[in-house]
């Protein structure tokens, strides 16, 4: 199989694409800019954050392109000058214009976290562990104008463990989507791989998730509760409300026990469990708001047993 070098614009923001900009450079392909979004205001004191594909790509000494939008004219200038055979896309965070996927000589290439057509879209981690899924994977495709809908060059499988969240899967589906890519793009450029068009009658979707999305809802069961703490882990956070104030949810676990209104809280086990639909979710790490990350333990015994009669669901 051909090993040309190839002339790549590189786009990419949050930290699941920063393995597959650093394996394009390790396998020796010239990264001609790096493009990302812009720096935004995080935490409490609103300081501007740069994006993770940022802060890695100034480290390998690649240019950096943070605009605002793909759609005017400056923006299509800079990427057409840069004369690139690919663009390689991973979570840069915007669809890209018809115009723009016309700029790179070979094309587009996009690494995705599933196997494609399932879970098109922008969350399709949490969207894998909040459907209760044994398998996941990584597709490698190209784009096309529709989302996620491009033929797909190659998937590749891996596990979803029981005690998964999007914090311990992320990595290791960006680690094995970085391996992927700079095995298959030298075939790819060259014509001598060639993708396959996407059945759309197997296609799912998920959305772009929002920090309400984190609130355990009363019509979940007990087992989607608990996935849900999984798959929201680290971000927007499962939670449920404790009186007045939010309580996280960082580890659950599913408990038999007598049917109760949802929201119903009890002790079980020595650890706090609400009463949901086919069980009760056990609370094993929880967290009040400024506070730090308690145990089960540590949460009864500051409770000095007079745990509140009912947590409050979305």
């Amino acid at each position: 199989m051909t090993d040309r070098v190839s002339r790549i614009v590189f786009m990419g923001s949050p930290q699941f694409a920063v393995p597959s900009l650093q394996a394009l450079v390790a396998a020796g392909h010239e990264l001609v800019m790096a493009v990302t979004q812009p720096d935004r205001p995080a935490g409490r004191g609103g300081r501007l954050h740069p994006p993770p594909v940022k802060v890695a790509a100034e480290a390998l000494g690649i240019p950096v392109f943070q605009p605002e939008t793909l759609r005017d004219a400056p923006a299509y200038e800079r990427l057409r000058a840069a004369e690139a055979d690919v663009f390689v896309v991973a979570a840069y965070g915007k669809i890209l214009p018809q115009a723009v996927l016309g700029i790179p000589r070979r094309g587009c290439l996009n690494v995705h976290a599933s196997l494609l057509p399932k879970w098109r879209g922008p969350s399709p981690i949490v969207a894998s562990i909040l459907a209760g899924e044994d398998l996941t994977g990584v597709s490698i495709m190209e784009l096309v104008r529709k989302m996620d809908a491009g033929p797909v060059i190659s998937r590749i499988e891996v596990p979803i463990l029981s005690d998964d969240s999007a914090a311990s899967l992320e990595p290791r589906l960006a680690a094995l989507g970085a391996e992927e890519l700079v095995r298959v793009l030298p075939g790819w450029v060259a014509g001598e791989r060639i993708p396959r068009a996407q059945d759309e009658a197997e296609a799912t979707y998920c959305h772009l998730i929002a920090k309400h999305d984190g609130w355990l809802r009363a019509e979940m069961t007990a087992a989607g509760a608990e996935r849900a703490v999984r798959a929201f882990n680290p971000w927007p956070g499962a939670f449920v409300m404790y009186g007045e104030h939010r309580l996280s949810v960082w580890q659950a676990r599913v408990a038999s026990g007598e049917p109760a209104p949802a929201g119903t809280l009890q002790v079980i086990e020595k650890a706090p469990a609400i009463a949901l639909a086919e069980g009760w979710l056990v609370l094993e790490e929880v967290q009040r708001p400024g506070g730090k990350r308690l145990s089960a333990a540590q949460f009864i015994a500051g409770e000095r047993g007079n745990l509140l009669p009912e947590a409050g669901l979305g």
